[in-house]
């Protein structure tokens, strides 16, 4: 990568932080969201799940549709992504998940863990419209933690067709011990061929939102940038967040006073391509930084 092209990639990287005020305004509306490349590969599973169900809806009938809705052993329970199905008075008709305990149950003024009422949502947007989808806060059976979660539906006669699916989001601990791993990576193969790893999607050290950077300490140059490798040798000290913060100039002096700590700054998450919060903890190896963040929303 000659100079210039690295100048571009720095330059490119400042004004897209430097819009994110009018990108957030402009994304409010969830249909209106572009979706980064973790959840866009989430929604597009849980959109083929959802063609399926409606197909077999309309070409076998309520009766035999939702019987193969139920079957939790059944075509339609692909891991974290299943079928459930709503009645208009907001009666869970069918589920092959978590949810099946709710069959015959009415669900209309469910609350999610933050006390929205998301199935009132969902029957409410299927009266205006066909189709459409609600995010809420729900239990990840796979971790048992509570996550957003997004229900896309389909509005087939006088049912709702549902197929939810989990927006990736690393927390500290998992931050944490990634970073740990890295730094471990570094002493046990060396520098060349841990950046090389960290670099690579396919390396064990990228994870949805989760991955790992490098920053030379005298010069500021990426070493090694998991969600964008293409960044490797820009120098990112002038570089500044959207609310003006040298964050790459405060790594590295935390660098070389403590060694280790952590910043807060706003970044785009490449999981979900929105502008969030982010809390990166680093790590001092000789002449670089490692750094490690997590996402929360603003």
């Amino acid at each position: 990568m000659n100079r210039n092209r690295k100048k571009l990639l720095a330059l490119s990287l400042s004004a897209t932080l430097g819009a994110v005020p009018l990108l957030l305004h402009a994304q409010e509306p969830a249909q209106q969201r572009t979706l980064g490349s973790v959840e866009r590969s989430h929604a597009s599973q849980a959109r083929a799940l959802l063609d399926s169900a409606v197909l077999t809806f309309q070409a076998k009938g309520p009766e035999q549709a939702l019987a193969a809705f139920n079957d939790r052993n059944g075509e339609f329970v692909h891991g974290q992504y299943y079928i459930f199905v709503l009645g208009e008075d907001g009666t869970m008709q069918a589920s092959s998940g978590p949810s099946a305990s709710l069959v015959g149950l009415n669900v209309a003024e469910l609350k999610d863990a933050a006390g929205k009422s998301f199935m009132r949502e969902i029957l409410d947007k299927s009266a205006k419209q066909d189709s459409g989808e609600v995010e809420y806060q729900w239990l990840n059976p796979a971790d048992n933690k509570v996550e957003n979660k997004l229900s896309q539906f389909r509005k087939v006669g006088d049912h709702v067709l549902c197929v939810g699916y989990y927006i990736p989001r690393a927390t500290a601990e998992h931050a944490k011990a990634l970073l740990e791993r890295a730094v471990q990576q570094v002493k046990d193969k060396g520098a060349e061929a841990a950046f090389r790893n960290f670099n690579d999607p396919r390396g064990g050290f990228v994870f949805n939102d989760e991955y790992v950077f490098v920053i030379g300490l005298d010069d500021g140059r990426y070493r090694a940038s998991g969600s964008s490798p293409n960044l490797v040798g820009v120098d990112v000290r002038n570089v500044n967040d959207a609310a003006g913060k040298p964050l790459f100039k405060e790594m590295i002096e935390l660098a070389r006073k403590q060694g280790s700590g952590s910043v807060d700054y706003v970044w785009r998450n490449p999981a979900t391509n929105a502008v969030e919060q982010k809390h990166t903890l680093i790590q001092r190896v000789d002449d670089v930084l490692l750094g490690v963040g997590y996402y929360t929303r603003p």
